[in-house]
């Protein structure tokens, strides 16, 4: 027979207070944080790409 650990009675629900702080923490620093990161991300990579390949255009 495999262990097991015993089960907790229930979880212990989340009171607002502890919501409304989760909610700022991701809207104020987690969200602006990884917006800027991935835009900045994907400019690098597309000025990155143009130093290598050249400029978008027609060929000259």
């Amino acid at each position: 027979m495999a262990f097991r650990e015993p089960v907790a009675d229930a979880a212990k629900p989340v009171s607002r207070t502890e919501a409304w702080v989760a909610f700022l923490v991701l809207a104020v620093f987690i969200w602006p944080v990884l917006a800027v990161g991935i835009v900045g991300g994907y400019g690098f990579l597309v000025w990155m790409s143009q130093i290598v390949f050249g400029p978008p255009g027609p060929p000259h």
